[in-house]
């Protein structure tokens, strides 16, 4: 194994592509050591069935460039986007994804939740931040309904866990059955006191369940907390369609990127039969993803195990993560980190690490 072998095949894994961002290995920044007998590559996402197709590319690699025994490792760091030091309780989250929609009952809540835990799912350290003030679903849809996050000095809230990742909710302050009756700058303000007196442990990912709409509240959360990249939940139906643009028009306003739209409820499959229907219209997130110019990331069914999961504290992608809309969830959250890490990558302008030792 000569200098030069060695020196051609870390090049050559530097070409290597990720599929989902279209970018190589050294366009993306990952971090390529060769030392002695081992290989290490770092990317930025979490991504099993990448890094299991990446472990076999580099075999193939180091066959043809005769290294011999080489042990392969792929580790995941996810890039540090938050740079607000004075924000004590987030200082140890990389990275703040926020799911949001134009108008309600599109099915964004279930969707935050089965992100977050698809996210957990490839191995991610996630948090799940319910700010949907007026509606706090959150606790419900985990099967933590009724918890109280411990206070260690009475000020601040460590979050609750539930399936593998942590939460916070209104819905585990205010009673149940009352009504948050709070004008615009009252709801903004208990929003920024829930983000702030959260003690988050070190995050991957913190998803933020953003109410509906694009006032007040979503203003405050968007200028308030630095968010990474933004998720615009629609139905195919021209009226959530209409919201959704304008929900993208405000992250366009504020500078937030958005990593792409979710056409939820975009068809039914009849169980018997198998028959689809598109019961809220067709196409929708196609037209809004074309009208926008950002990516059309996933069509989720109208699916009766979607509300049945939730609605016993157990959503899908933790109830089965093998079934058919469990995967599609997990897609979308691949397609979101590799968002995150390319957008990161972008920002920083960084050159790739290689080295050789």
């Amino acid at each position: 194994m000569t200098i030069d072998n060695r020196s051609a095949f870390l090049v050559a894994v530097g070409d290597l592509v990720e599929p989902l961002t279209g970018r190589t290995l050294s366009q993306l920044s990952a971090q390529i050591e060769l030392n002695n007998n081992a290989v290490t590559i770092t990317v930025g996402s979490f991504n099993q069935e990448f890094k299991d197709q990446l472990t076999g590319l580099v075999e193939r690699l180091v066959a043809q460039y005769g290294l011999g025994d080489i042990a392969i490792t792929i580790l995941t760091r996810v890039p540090d986007y938050l740079v607000d030091e004075s924000r004590e309780n987030l200082s140890k989250v990389k990275s703040i994804i926020a799911v949001a929609s134009g108008k309600g009952g599109v099915g964004k809540s279930a969707t935050a939740a089965n992100l977050a835990l698809a996210l957990a799912h490839d191995g991610a350290a996630v948090g799940l931040l319910d700010a949907d003030i007026y509606g706090p679903s959150v606790p419900i849809m985990l099967g933590v309904e009724g918890a109280t996050p411990a206070s260690p000095d009475g000020k601040v809230m460590a979050p609750v866990a539930a399936h593998g990742i942590v939460c916070n909710s209104l819905g585990f302050i205010i009673d149940s059955d009352k009504a948050a009756v709070w004008r615009g700058p009252m709801a903004s303000g208990a929003l920024q006191q829930l983000i702030n007196d959260t003690q988050w442990p070190e995050l991957d990912y913190l998803v933020i369940d953003m109410p509906p709409g694009t006032g007040d509240i979503q203003l405050t959360l968007a200028q308030k907390v630095p968010v990474s990249a933004a998720l615009v939940i629609t139905t195919p139906q021209n009226l959530a369609l209409s919201d959704a643009r304008r929900g993208v028009d405000m992250f366009n306003q504020v500078n937030i990127p958005v990593c792409g739209v979710v056409e939820n409820m975009s068809f039914y499959s009849c169980e018997q039969c198998g028959h689809i229907n598109h019961i809220f219209g067709k196409e929708g997130g196609d037209l809004l993803a074309k009208e926008t110019g950002v990516p059309l990331l996933a069509r989720l069914p109208l699916e009766p195990s979607i509300r049945s999961d939730a609605d016993s504290g157990n959503p899908s992608v933790a109830a089965d993560p093998s079934k058919p809309v469990s995967q599609l969830y997990i897609e979308l959250a691949r397609k979101v980190g590799a968002f995150v890490w390319s957008r990161h990558q972008a920002a920083t302008d960084n050159v790739p690490i290689i080295e050789i030792q």
